[in-house]
C-alpha cells in the first residue's frame, strides 16, 4: 500500500493587483505580492513583496519582505527588510537585517532585537505610528 502525500506546486503565492483595494485582513502561509491597495493587518510565515504601484496603510508580520512602493504603518520581520530605491516607508520597523537602497525614504523608527521572532510587533518596541 502506497501512502499519498499532497505537495503544493512550487512559486504558488497569493496577489493583489494594481487597481484593486482591500479594507481588512489578509492572512496567509503563503508568500504574497501587493500591486494594489492594502488597508488593515497582513500576515504571513512567507515572503511578503510590495511592487512599486502597491501600498499597505496598517500593520504587517512577516518572515521577510522586498518593499518598492509605500508603507505607512508598522512592520515586524524576522529575516531581512529590504527597501528598494522607490521604497517610501512611514512607520515603525522590527527586523534582523534591514537593507536600504539609496534614493528610498524611510521615516520612523527601527529596532533589531537579537531574536526578532521572539519578540511581537508591540513588545520591546512599542512605537506610536507616525
Amino acid at each position: 500500500m502506497s501512502k499519498s502525500i499532497t505537495v503544493p506546486p512550487e512559486g504558488i503565492h497569493n496577489q493583489l493587483i494594481p487597481g484593486t483595494t482591500i479594507h481588512g485582513d489578509i492572512i496567509t502561509e503563503g508568500d504574497i505580492k501587493i500591486d494594489g491597495q492594502l488597508i488593515g493587518k497582513l500576515e504571513t510565515t512567507g515572503r511578503m513583496v510590495i511592487g512599486e504601484t502597491g501600498s499597505v496603510e496598517g500593520e504587517v508580520v512577516c518572515a521577510s519582505a522586498q518593499i518598492s512602493g509605500s508603507v505607512k504603518g508598522k512592520i515586524h520581520c524576522q529575516e531581512l527588510l529590504s527597501l528598494k530605491s522607490t521604497a517610501q516607508f512611514v512607520g515603525n520597523i522590527i527586523t534582523a537585517k534591514l537593507s536600504i537602497e539609496p534614493g528610498a525614504q524611510f521615516s520612523g523608527y527601527c529596532s533589531m532585537p537579537n531574536d526578532p521572532s521572539g519578540a511581537s510587533a508591540s513588545n520591546g518596541a512599542d512605537f506610536e505610528t507616525l
